[in-house]
């Protein structure tokens, strides 16, 4: 059995008092987990290494001997499946003579000796069977807690340069199990290998096992007495699993019932379809911002624009609904499909007759040759030329109700409902509950440059607004969003500043910041009041939610944020924590 390795800290995690006790029970745990591995039967097997002498020309053999661990045996189940056969047997054969032994004293006598020495040797079997495993029982128990005590320490060090991540139970938890699941992984190093490994034994014992079933069968068949005791042990083998079985539907139901509302492509696949269908939106931004250059010879332009924006979750929830699983490079012609259906953009002319005010003059003779002038107006028709720009966005919703059938839009609206079981992939919002944080005793450091106090004004009155209106509905959304970006984008609005404007973190704000030369990544020292700062809660490298700077103590970063568990709220980070991606630079 290889050895495990144990986790390694530095001086500096040793001395931390938060990490200080974590640390002595996951190396008393490995202690532990040594030790039983010392325990484990070993057993010397020879090995050959050959080797090639360059001298003669000849490869020479040489014997060896190695101490490895003994291969655990079979479980206490197995094993019991194994001996099973023989069992029944001898329960039929027992049944069979106690059916004729009423009337024999003797034989009642010596049959009821052999049942007490059966069981006497079964006893001593299973007791041997069970002394054997009891090393490797000792041993998982060891690992088992030890991978515990590890993965605590490595929770724990995640928790103190992350404190965003235990804000609320389900972050705890989402964040733990992912620990767990990595720490394993990278423990034990099993992969599709070990997987075919494993199947393929489990295969051969389940072949093993059938065949000894079916000689125990030929061996009582010609007993029609047997054969109806092996039909109820059957019979009740068969209650007892349904029994098993019922007891597990509840949890079954609940896997599924999360399985079947959860968006089924891969979070990759989905952010970059959001991306494609995004990066169509600025292609009509763009038509639009030229218009008046491709068509110059108008004297006026209308416009009459519904504001260019989607909901990342119902375009996600639309193609889920009708193609389950899919990759971005497979769904482009879809998505031109739907964006066709939401968005019109019309052009159209109209012409005016106007009149316009023109001086003339008229000249004349009198009757002695004298040469006279008349200056008059006059008011004169032309034609007035009016471009009429139109944008309407009737939303993804309409374009769903008008392409999928009955019975795909009760799924559609259960997707939109549970938003996939994954609310923050495409960003906007913080699932954290906890309260405010108490600015109170904070000193702020001033910076260099100096940042915007009337922004942080404007944000600080909208603290404790629950539900996010009026900034969706102020970005013309009908219905609510995941408004974290719409908040900020209204602050900045009311603050004067007729841009950015963004709905989506990734895609929208922090293009434009990286496009004005206006981004700093995190770590960044010259923050100032006013900036916007955009996390990463998954740490995929996308954008998961938005806000604005309060200000900075030297240590700390203090923000408010819209969409932080449905609120606006004021937060507080470590400046170096991994979640906070980087800053929007608004000056």
């Amino acid at each position: 059995m290889k050895k495990q390795s144990r986790l390694q800290f530095t001086e500096e995690e040793r001395a931390d008092p938060t990490l200080e006790k974590p640390i002595a029970k996951s190396e008393k745990a490995a202690d532990k987990v040594e030790k039983a591995q010392a325990v484990i039967p070993k057993k010397t097997i020879k090995t050959k290494e050959r080797t090639f002498d360059a001298d003669t020309g000849k490869t020479k053999v040489r014997l060896h001997f190695e101490e490895v661990d003994k291969p655990k045996p079979p479980s206490k189940l197995t094993h019991g499946i194994k001996k099973a056969p023989q069992r029944a047997v001898l329960s039929a054969v027992h049944q069979e003579i106690s059916q004729n032994e009423q009337d024999n004293v003797g034989l009642e006598a010596a049959h009821g000796t052999e049942k007490v020495g059966e069981f006497a040797l079964h006893r001593v079997q299973s007791a041997y069977h069970s002394h054997k495993l009891k090393p490797y029982r000792t041993l998982a128990k060891a690992e088992k807690k030890s991978i515990q005590a590890d993965v605590n320490v490595l929770y724990k060090k995640s928790i103190r340069d992350n404190p965003q991540a235990a804000s609320n139970p389900i972050s705890r938890f989402q964040q733990k199990r992912a620990i767990k699941k990595e720490y394993i992984a990278t423990r034990y190093g099993r992969g599709r290998k070990a997987a075919q490994t494993t199947a393929k034994t489990t295969k051969s014992a389940v072949k093993k096992g059938a065949d000894t079933v079916s000689r125990a069968v030929s061996a009582v068949a010609k007993n029609p007495k047997v054969l109806l005791i092996l039909l109820a042990l059957f019979l009740m083998i068969a209650l007892i699993a349904g029994a098993v079985s019922s007891c597990s539907v509840m949890f079954q139901g609940a896997i599924t019932n999360v399985v079947s509302t959860s968006y089924t492509s891969e979070n990759e696949e989905l952010i970059a379809v959001n991306n494609n269908y995004t990066a169509l939106e600025t292609a009509l931004q763009a038509q639009i911002n030229n218009i008046e250059r491709d068509y110059p010879d108008y004297a006026e332009y209308r416009y009459d624009l519904d504001p260019i924006a989607h909901d990342p979750h119902p375009l996600a929830s639309y193609l889920t609904t009708l193609l389950q699983y899919f990759k971005a490079s497979e769904v482009q012609g879809e998505l031109q499909r739907v964006f066709e259906k939401q968005y019109n953009l019309t052009l159209t002319e109209t012409v005016e007759v106007r009149y316009r005010t023109e001086t003339r003059t008229d000249t004349w003779t009198d009757e002695d040759g004298n040469t006279h002038s008349d200056t008059y107006t006059v008011e004169v028709p032309y034609d007035y030329y009016i471009l009429n720009v139109s944008l309407t966005n009737i939303g993804i919703n309409a374009v769903a109700n008008n392409l999928l059938t009955p019975e795909q839009l009760q799924m559609y609206n259960v997707y939109l409902q549970t938003k996939g079981n994954k609310p923050l992939l495409f960003g906007g919002g913080s699932i954290d509950g906890s309260p405010s944080t108490d600015l109170s005793g904070v000193d702020f450091v001033n910076c260099e440059r100096p940042g915007n106090q009337n922004i942080v004004d404007i944000a600080k009155s909208q603290v404790g607004n629950v539900g996010g209106q009026p900034y969706w509905s102020w970005y013309s959304f009908n219905s609510r969003v995941e408004w974290c970006a719409c908040f900020v984008s209204w602050v900045l609005n009311q603050a004067g500043y007729s841009e950015p404007k963004f709905a989506a973190c990734q895609s929208q704000g922090i293009p434009y910041f990286s496009s004005k030369g206006r981004w700093a990544n995190r770590g960044y020292k010259d923050i100032a009041p006013g900036d916007v700062i955009f996390f990463d809660w998954e740490g995929d490298g996308s954008s998961d939610h938005v806000g604005i700077v309060i200000g900075t103590d030297g240590s700390r970063v203090y923000t408010i944020e819209g969409n932080s568990g449905d609120a606006c709220k004021i937060r507080d980070y470590d400046l170096n924590s991994s979640v906070i991606m980087g800053y929007g630079l608004m000056n």
